[in-house]
């Protein structure tokens, strides 16, 4: 069966690569048959012949689209009859979802799941079907077992154990990052200065790239050549080297680069040091988009921390929470980077030593008496004096050597601190004094067969490293991500998935906005040194200033990755101060993106001239403050051209529509270039909900950007009547309506014709709204698959027990969603137009509009749907958006991580409700063997698929309470909340006839 496998994957390859080696070749011939007649050819005859040679082209293009399609059906061959060749060889870990065969996976790929037999590791997806998710008491170690050991395990092989002191500083959470800074941070890296410095024998390890560059500034020469001696003598320890510990959930993976470039390239600057190590110990969940950019980064080895308990306690039975930490779609191990799971429950020196935290908490020397923390267990630590060494010192061997047998070597680290920690001078003293004194009785007594030190991730990592060497053994490869995280009991932190979702938008449009005004910037630069000839820049362009303000715009958006940060869970003075950060960032980037294209657009770049109180060009919209959605400005039309420029920041041709808002309801438009008039809709601007405005109209343009263009069109007043105009229906069951348009043709429904369902189409989708409600009921693609799709809003309550929802936890009542009800009906508008047609439903707390363009390529395949959010007069409730349809997807479904790769999700019914919600950054779809349903999203959330055919995503939260995670407040502070997606439909039969090959989704990720 092997060899008849074999035979058929090199026969696929073997005529896929024909085709195309044989399309090309043709390609290339032909091109260079029209060149040489080019060259015998008169000029005048050039033109017909690149029209035969475009005509010849497409005519290869649907030669290889017929490739594509002739080479998926043979590889779908190949995968029912390899389906059929195995089956009834399944394990009895699998899913419980019978529309999912390995027939009916996703084609064009390696798939995952030929990646989950024994030789090629774990794939967390089975351990979570394999788990029961009970929690019973394990004693000390109340989330895990009881771990016994002989005394003499360790005499072959003694334990060697790397005490390893931080210092975990968050960039904001209770306080400001400033706040912080001021307070506490500040006075740690000082104290680490003059402590480290005192005895070679001590070390630390630091994360937050933003706290040190920001104390580095403010230090002297004289320290600064401390902190290079205490890096070189390897006392101190830079790792990760991100300027954040960045949360894993919501950031897009543009953000997290952004970050650790930063945090890298200032290490690189002032250090002339690279970070090998990762160290994440507090997001909540961790993603293997992370790990793979720390590997890309130059990092080995890396340390994780919040993990679900059961699965930790699983790892910990198997002697696995050491592990090669794969890619899912990897099939090789270059991907691979060592991990470390720390076992127990948090990071702070309780739950680090070993499983008992009653006694670990005695050998964290800051809780001694007198001293303003205290032990919870009521014993605290004493002073080791040579009275009480030998009692203590065993005391602690026990720990170590029960912790030591969670893992499958000798070598065990043990990490000592907590948030915010050796702030006072004196806590260095005491916890170093204490512990060396434990240290030099264990080296005076080898009869214990222990060595124990300070020591660094890197001298952990070094150790472990050459004990497997030695050993002949290798670490165990895992493939998956640490999605959705529980602390304890059912308290699953998916809620933080979409809390303060209004600056989740806000991160992205940052986003955005930086990396097109980079290029822009860029482009600028490289083309006044070649104007110049000489290298130079224009002496009145203000580079450095720009330059700055991208570097604090990089710097922000790294600020905001932080894991309380574009999480939503920092206290409400300290989301102003992110949002004013994003928010005055983005007012920046305008500057320089307005100055670089001033000096682009310019004919004579003699006459170029900055003045910031007098830019050349304004922003189509305005942004007020950190907390307000933009808003349009109104461009005032006359006879004479007004200019739009349009900037395309993509390598891709980009066919776009445009919107702005004019003071006209005649509007026209042509490319200021060629003079081509260009195909648009007047549309109104609605006041209230069905009454028009008189002195502003949208203007929606279709344009045609070449890649990395900035293309000008002009804008005029034209005659009346002559714009294309949107034609509006209304409907309101139960109550009659007021109407007030005086430029747009406005009707109501009445009689049948307003209980009739209402439809939109273009050539490629049509849709079907419910008359009610607005909301769509189904699709039809232009290939003739009809899909159910049902849009619902739910609202989610929070539990009556002590434990409720909060910024981290999503805790429902037991009753679950429950449809959402108005008392009065909802306004539905039509609109219809040659640009798009929408349907838009008001209700009291959002405005849900579903759009249809009427273009080709995606954006004409798939509906836009958008959705404005109000819920600030609820209490205690959350709002989400459910689609319903008919696709057989079983249990399965899949989200991305960090806008890099999808991962494939299960719904367990052993699991509560909460606990299959997961993180979604920008896509998740479902699919059967027929469709597959994708909603694409501007913004991160919370996404689940609850029963088969249904996607769910979480729209806001407002929650009265703090849900005993340490914020101290509950989320109340919500804004008037956008959020953008595309709803896209695809007929996966194989019969199909695509204009366009389907999406691959099993792996998006660059390699």
């Amino acid at each position: 069966m092997m060899k008849r496998s074999r035979l058929m994957s090199l026969l696929v390859g073997g005529v896929f690569c024909v085709a195309v080696m044989s399309l090309y070749r043709m390609l290339e011939l032909m091109q260079r048959a029209e060149l040489q007649q080019h060259r015998e050819k008169p000029a005048e005859q050039v033109d017909q012949g690149l029209s035969r040679l475009q005509q010849k082209i497409d005519r290869l293009e649907h030669l290889l689209n017929d490739n594509n399609r002739m080479v998926a059906t043979l590889r779908d061959s190949l995968l029912h009859r390899k389906a059929s060749w195995e089956k009834g060889g399944g394990g009895v870990n699998v899913s419980s979802d019978s529309a999912h065969s390995r027939a009916n996976a996703l084609p064009g790929c390696r798939l995952a799941e030929e990646m989950k037999d024994g030789t090629d590791g774990v794939q967390l997806l089975d351990v979570y079907d394999l788990l029961p998710f009970d929690n019973p008491d394990g004693g000390a170690w109340k989330q895990g077992f009881e771990i016994s050991y002989h005394d003499n395990q360790w005499a072959n092989q003694p334990l060697e154990v790397f005490l390893v002191p931080h210092s975990h500083n968050d960039p904001g959470w209770l306080k400001t990052f400033d706040g912080y800074y001021q307070d506490q941070t500040r006075h740690i890296l000082d104290n680490m200065l003059v402590r480290l410095s005192e005895d070679s024998r001590r070390k630390m390890i630091w994360a937050e790239i933003s706290y040190f560059s920001k104390w580095w500034n403010e230090i002297d020469e004289q320290k600064r050549e401390m902190v290079k001696r205490l890096l070189g003598a390897g006392q101190l320890e830079l790792v990760t080297g991100g300027w954040v510990m960045a949360d894993e959930a919501n950031s897009h993976y543009f953000a997290l680069l952004d970050q650790l470039m930063e945090g890298h390239q200032w290490m690189q600057r002032h250090l002339g040091v690279r970070p090998s190590s990762g160290w994440a110990i507090d997001p909540f969940g961790h993603s293997p988009s992370m790990s793979y950019l720390l590997k890309g980064a130059g990092l080995r080895d890396m340390v994780i921390q919040r993990v679900h308990y059961a699965v930790k306690k699983h790892f910990a039975r198997q002697q696995t929470l050491e592990f090669l930490w794969r890619q899912s779609w990897d099939s090789s191990p270059r991907s691979d980077i060592t991990c470390h799971m720390m076992p127990f429950y948090s990071y702070d020196v309780p739950h680090t030593c070993g499983p008992n935290p009653a006694v670990c908490c005695q050998f964290d020397f800051h809780r001694l008496p007198g001293r303003r923390v205290m032990c919870p267990w009521k014993i605290p630590p004493q002073p080791i004096t040579e009275q009480n060494v030998q009692e203590r010192a065993l005391l602690l061997l026990d720990q170590y050597r029960q912790k030591s047998r969670l893992f499958s070597s000798p070598v065990l680290l043990v990490p000592l601190g907590d948030d915010f920690r050796f702030v006072e001078s004196s806590e260095w003293d005491v916890q170093f004094s204490n512990y060396q004194k434990l240290f030099d009785y264990f080296d005076q007594h080898p009869e214990l067969h222990v060595k124990a030190r300070f020591g660094t991730l890197s001298d952990y990592f070094l150790a472990l490293h050459q004990h497997l060497s030695a050993a002949g053994t290798t670490l165990p490869t895992l493939r998956g991500d640490f999605f959705t995280y529980a602390d304890r009991d059912d308290h699953y932190w998916s809620g933080y998935f979409t809390s303060r979702p209004f600056y989740k938008r806000l991160d992205r449009t940052l986003e955005a906005t930086l990396r097109a005004t980079e290029i822009l910037f860029s482009l600028t630069l490289a083309e006044m040194r070649r104007f110049h000839g000489d290298g130079h820049l224009v002496a009145d362009f203000p580079a450095r200033d720009h330059f700055l303000h991208l570097t604090a715009a990089r710097r922000n958006l790294a600020l905001f990755q932080h894991h309380d940060a574009v999480t939503g869970t920092a206290r409400d003075p300290v989301v102003v101060d992110y949002g004013t950060r994003l928010f005055h960032s983005i007012l920046n980037l305008r500057q320089v993106l307005q100055s670089s294209a001033h000096w682009l657009l310019l004919l004579d770049k003699s006459q170029y001239h900055h003045d910031q109180l007098k830019p050349f060009m304004q922003m189509d919209d305005v942004i007020a403050a950190q907390d307000s959605l933009p808003q349009k400005t109104t461009l005032t039309l006359t006879d004479e051209p007004r200019s739009l420029i349009v900037f395309n920041p993509t390598e891709q041709l980009r066919t776009s529509v445009v919107s702005v808002v004019i003071d006209s309801p005649d509007a026209h438009v042509v490319d200021a270039e060629t003079g081509r008039p260009m195909a648009a809709q007047i549309s109104a601007v609605w006041a209230e909900p069905s009454k028009a405005s008189t002195e502003a109209f949208q203007l929606d343009f279709v344009a045609q950007l070449p890649p990395l263009s900035l293309v000008i069109y002009h804008v005029t007043r034209a005659s009346v009547g002559s714009a294309q105009r949107v034609q509006y229906t209304f409907n309101r069951h139960g109550n009659p309506l007021t109407l007030k348009s005086e430029h747009f043709q406005v009707s109501s429904l009445e009689g049948p014709e307003a209980d009739a369902p209402l439809s939109l189409s273009n050539k490629h989708v049509q849709i079907w709204s419910s008359p009610e409600s607005g909301l769509l009921q189904k699709l039809r693609l232009q290939s003739g698959l009809v899909r159910q799709v049902q849009v619902q809003f739910l609202w989610y309550g929070t539990t009556s027990s002590r434990d409720k929802s909060g910024a981290y936890l999503f805790m429902p009542g037991p009753e679950g969603a429950q449809l959402y009800s108005s008392s009065e009906p909802p306004l539905v508008r039509v609109s219809r137009g040659p640009i798009f047609s929408d349907i838009t439903s008001c209700f009291r707390h959002f405005t849900h509009r579903v759009r249809l363009y009427h273009l080709d390529g995606h954006a004409g395949r798939s509906l836009e749907i958008s959705n404005m959010v109000d819920i600030r007069s609820e209490i205690n409730r959350e709002l989400s958006m459910r689609l319903v349809s008919n696709v057989a997807n079983g249990n399965r479904f899949y989200s991305d991580l960090n806008g890099f790769q999808m991962q494939q999700r299960r719904t367990l019914a052993k699991l509560p409700l909460q606990a299959n919600f997961y993180p979604m950054s920008s896509s998740a779809f479902v699919q059967d063997s027929v469709s597959r349903m994708s909603l694409l999203s501007a913004q991160s959330q919370a996404v689940a698929a609850l029963r088969p055919g249904e996607l769910e995503v979480v729209l806001d939260r407002r929650l009265q309470q703090d849900d005993n995670r340490g914020l101290g407040q509950g989320v109340t502070d919500n804004k008037l909340t956008a959020s953008l997606y595309q709803l896209l439909l695809e007929d996966r039969r194989g019969g199909a006839q695509l204009e366009e090959p389907q999406l691959n989704t099993c792996r998006c990720s660059p390699t």
